[in-house]
């Protein structure tokens, strides 16, 4: 019997994998630069300099997940769980898109998304450090706007 927050060797195995594949994912972002916001508005200027820098660093990651999820999935379960979580739903409904719709303009306007916003905290620079509280500010007002009626 454990008691409650304590760690077994998976879960703790598990959080070592976690922190390896954020920490290869942040610096994968720092050396493409995807945590310059000019490189991200550069590359949704259309109409001006456009800097395709973004189109590589996303078809890179879609080439290895191609790759790499048809051997993955074969498995019956992964290395260090007990199922896989892949998504079931394929409908397009109204938080979907409202929820698309305003990841894209915060994205354009701030040249940030999440995981770049959160690599950047690292350059002692203020501006990702207003958008991860502007982020997190968002997602606390939508937890309680949307929180179940209580009985």
């Amino acid at each position: 019997m454990t008691t409650q927050g304590a760690s077994t060797p998976n879960t703790l195995a598990q959080n070592l994998v976690t922190l390896t594949a954020g920490l290869l994912f942040g610096l994968g972002l720092g050396f493409s630069q995807m945590i310059d916001p000019q490189r991200i508005i550069g590359f949704l200027d259309l109409t001006g300099t456009w800097d395709p820098t973004l189109a590589f660093v996303i078809g890179g990651a879609v080439l290895v997940t191609l790759i790499s999820f048809r051997f993955i999935l074969r498995q019956p379960h992964p290395l260090l769980g007990s199922k896989f979580f892949v998504p079931t739903r394929s409908d397009i409904d109204r938080p979907l898109v409202l929820g698309a719709a305003l990841f894209g303009i915060g994205w354009g306007l701030g040249g940030y998304c999440p995981g770049p916003a959160i690599a950047a905290l690292g350059l002692g620079s203020a501006n990702p450090v207003l958008f991860v509280v502007a982020m997190i500010a968002g997602s606390l007002a939508h937890k309680a706007l949307n929180r179940p009626p209580q009985p």
